[in-house]
């Protein structure tokens, strides 16, 4: 688990979801941590974390909605934690309509930053909180699927649910 914002969770609860179970970790106050069980990104609680299962019952309740074809936006209190690019890719991917998709070198040029797309892609990488800030929603260049923290299927899966959500 490389994620920054794992060096301030002092609690977390788990979520069953159709891309496998989901880690909902944060502080008392917010989340700051959606991880993948499986991926390159996948995230295991640490042993200092506290669980409880009735944690972020409105982030819960929101995924459930979302995964249920209810909800195409997420906004329950989350706090980000990153580098000031960072951030400003964050915010660029929620500018991403639901259902939609768009490049690498799209969102550079978005950002300001036409060739910074490898910056980009680590920035989209290190996105703390999938699903709310939606980067399964970069594809590469060519329209294909590219890397996700939480692994290719679950990007298809995310990607095949808004675009029937969104019919």
């Amino acid at each position: 688990m490389k994620h920054a914002a794992a060096m301030e969770v002092t609690q977390y609860t788990t979520f069953d979801s159709p891309v496998g179970p989901l880690c909902i970790a944060g502080d008392s106050y917010s989340v700051l941590l959606i991880g993948f069980s499986q991926g390159r990104r996948a995230v295991t609680p640490c042993t200092c974390w506290r669980y409880d299962p009735f944690l972020y019952p409105e982030a819960r309740q929101q995924l459930a909605e979302y995964f249920g074809g209810i909800r195409t936006q997420l906004n329950f209190s989350c706090r980000l934690i990153g580098s000031p690019f960072q951030k400003l890719l964050w915010q660029a991917l929620l500018e991403i309509p639901f259902g939609e998709t768009t490049t690498y070198r799209d969102l550079a040029k978005i950002i300001g930053r036409p060739r910074a797309i490898r910056a980009v892609g680590a920035a989209n990488g290190a996105n703390p909180l999938p699903i709310i800030i939606p980067c399964h929603r970069v594809v590469g260049s060519d329209g294909r699927l590219t890397g996700f923290g939480g692994g290719l299927e679950a990007k298809r899966i995310l990607l095949d649910l808004e675009a029937r959500v969104n019919l």
